[in-house]
């Protein structure tokens, strides 16, 4: 038997990248899953790779709307959602803290913010009827470190560990645990950004203490996979960084926002 045998998973923004590359772990550990994703192509195929462990759902992560019909989706589907994870992000933009717009700004609040913790919300009824949950927010060393550039991103996430730190303390007497992963990996946003800066990919490999930013299931999925078992019944409210030891001194890149 896997270590999730028996259990049910939703995964935002599961259509590429971590997503893709935990939903796949996942069901390799006997999990069921549901591809919650905004990219109708990417997320179909994902879940026909997958098999009949997988489910599809269209949904646009910063709606709250969608996020509870996604909850109430894969609760309908599976009969109960075990483990959570907050993936999905979309939208930001490189640019100075003095450019950010409020349009920018509200977008990555609702997409790195808020529908995560509505999602937490929808799912934590059910968690708690059943006395188990895994909440696993992906959130970033942007945040951690203070980027240059994406003050819409850091300020989410940022916010959004916050968030997983608090419902961790009040949600573990029923049962649920709540962690954080802040991960280095080549996602489908980081060769983004690298298309309109590619100065900064040999600078992110060569920063990193083991010489390399990870693959997104190779390196990150085992210890998305660790947080949805039994084995991390114990462990709530921390954040691990699956980085490579990117966060022990920092980062020394950073991207030419010009004058």
């Amino acid at each position: 038997m896997g270590q999730l045998e028996g259990r049910a998973a939703i995964v935002t923004g599961a259509g590429d990248g971590i997503g893709r590359g935990i939903a796949r772990a996942f069901v390799a550990e006997g999990a069921r899953v549901l591809v919650a994703e905004l990219n109708e192509q990417k997320g179909r195929a994902v879940a026909e790779e997958l098999g009949d462990a997988a489910d599809f759902l269209l949904t646009d992560a910063s709606s709250k709307a969608d996020v509870e019909a996604m909850v109430a989706h894969a609760t309908e589907h599976f009969g109960g959602v075990d483990i959570l994870v907050n993936n999905a992000w979309g939208g930001g933009r490189i640019g100075r803290v003095e450019a950010k717009t409020p349009e920018l700004m509200d977008h990555g609040m609702a997409i790195g913010f808020f529908g995560p913790l509505w999602a937490m919300n929808a799912a934590h009824t059910g968690m708690k009827a059943r006395g188990y949950g895994r909440i696993i927010n992906l959130c970033s060393l942007n945040g951690v470190n203070a980027h240059m550039g994406t003050l819409e991103y850091n300020s989410a996430k940022e916010a959004l560990r916050t968030a997983t730190r608090t419902a961790a303390r009040e949600w573990a007497p029923v049962g649920i645990t709540a962690n954080v992963i802040c991960p280095a990996a080549k996602s489908a946003s980081f060769f983004a950004t690298m298309r309109d800066h590619p100065e900064l990919e040999a600078a992110a490999d060569g920063s990193n203490p083991m010489g390399r930013i990870g693959d997104p299931e190779g390196d990150i999925a085992p210890v998305a996979v660790f947080l949805a078992s039994e084995g991390s019944r114990y462990l709530t409210g921390n954040t691990l960084y699956v980085d490579g030891g990117s966060h022990i001194n920092g980062a020394n890149w950073a991207p030419d926002l010009g004058d």
